[in-house]
Order: structure tokens, then C-alpha cells, then sequence
């Protein structure tokens, strides 16, 4: 099932002339990346905010020396580079410590992200981000997108796909920001409770329905 909700309409493509710039959303294992890539299979690109910030903890990256001075040198791996799991560790046991390493590493991922929409080719713009709303990376899209699934199915994904225990599954869900504000401001609601291609004709139906808001104009 997809929701539309009008708040956003008249703002396409206000932010970047010849793009229409989606924002797209939701909690851990709801399945964006899974939205992401049939949008980009319908020819929109894609800017996937978790690859940029991977981009900026690497040694060469924006946030590497502020997060290593901040956490220490036993997040690092063998190769000198930041290791994401043993920094997960602590950062996922603490939320506190969280907020920490988001405060240093959101303004350059947001910079990179800024460079990427710039150099972006006129048409749809994808960006997926899980935090798009809590900063100000929320104003610069035209429409928010948020994928939506129950808590037991965020759980079971955790789990399948990611290899972790109930309680671990569990935690992760509990340290994200409310679902329930992430939809109380999209403009459009896609439910991802079912299979893949349940997913792919909601996915195709609100990408329809875009082209036709576009073409209207």
C-alpha cells in the first residue's frame, strides 16, 4: 500500500532546478535500500548517505581524524582504517556516545551530499538517508519519501540478513528516532511488509504517479 500526502507538491523541483529531489527514509531494516535500487532501476540516481558516510570515515575522509581523536586507535583495524563494527560497538551500546560520532560525522557526509545533488544530471534524485529528517538535510529535498514496516518485520530482517540475535535486533530498533515522527512528515507512505515484488509495484506505481505531478506542472 503507498500514501500520498500533498504538504510538499508545490516545492518540486524548487531546490535544484531540472531535478526533482526525493528524500527517502525510515528506521533500520524497513527496507530503503530495497526502494532505492528499483528507483534507480526506473532511472532515477541515487545517493546513499550510509555509503557517503562510509566514504568520510575512511583515512582519507572528512571525519577520519576527529573520530579517531575522539574514540581512540583500537577502532582501527589492521589497515589503518577505521573499523565500522568495532566503532558500532560502541557507539550502538551508548547513546550518548552516538550523538557524539553524528556530530562529527553529519556536516561532512551533508558537504559530500551537497557536492553529489550539484554534479547530479537533471530528472529524479534519490537520497536515502536514515536521519534525512533530524537535520538540515531535510530542507534541501523536494519530497519525503518514508518506507514503513512493524517492528516484528524489522526484527526478523535483522536477524536473516545481518546475522544478529533477537536481543541485539531488538536494541537496535529501540536506538532509533520515532518511526511514528518519520511519518507524521512524509509525503509519501510505502509499506513494506510483504515480498519484493509487492514492493517493486508500489515502488513503480509512486514513481508513475511523480511523473505524472511533474508533467502536470
Amino acid at each position: 500500500m503507498i500514501y500520498w500526502l500533498y504538504g510538499r507538491e508545490a516545492r518540486l523541483s524548487q531546490a535544484d532546478p531540472g531535478k526533482t529531489i526525493i528524500g527517502l527514509t525510515g528506521n533500520i531494516a524497513v527496507g530503503k535500500s530495497a526502494v532505492m535500487a528499483l528507483l534507480a532501476e526506473l532511472g532515477a540516481d541515487a545517493i546513499d548517505a550510509d555509503q557517503v558516510a562510509r566514504q568520510v570515515l575512511r583515512a582519507d575522509g572528512g571525519a577520519y581524524a576527529p573520530v579517531l581523536a575522539a574514540f581512540g586507535r583500537d577502532i582501527l583495524g589492521a589497515d589503518g582504517e577505521i573499523d565500522r563494527a568495532a566503532l558500532g560497538k560502541i557507539v550502538f551500546a551508548d547513546a550518548a556516545r552516538l550523538q557524539e560520532l553524528e556530530a562529527l560525522t553529519h556536516p561532512p557526509i551533508r558537504e559530500e551530499i551537497d557536492r553529489r545533488v550539484r554534479a547530479a544530471k537533471p530528472g529524479v534524485l534519490v537520497i536515502e538517508a536514515i536521519k534525512l529528517l533530524e537535520g538540515p538535510l531535510k530542507d534541501k529535498v523536494d519530497a519525503v519519501w518514508v518506507v514503513d514496516a512493524s517492528p516484528a518485520r524489522q526484527k526478523e530482517r535483522l536477524m536473516k540478513r545481518r546475522g544478529m540475535s533477537a536481543e541485539e535486533a531488538e536494541r537496535r530498533i529501540a536506538l532509533q528516532n520515532s518511526q511514528a515522527d518519520k511519518l507524521r512528515q512524509a509525503d509519501l507512505v510505502i509499506d513494506n511488509n510483504g515480498d519484493l515484488e509487492q514492493l517493486r509495484a508500489r515502488v513503480q506505481q509512486a514513481y508513475a504517479d511523480l511523473a505524472f505531478v511533474g508533467a502536470r506542472r
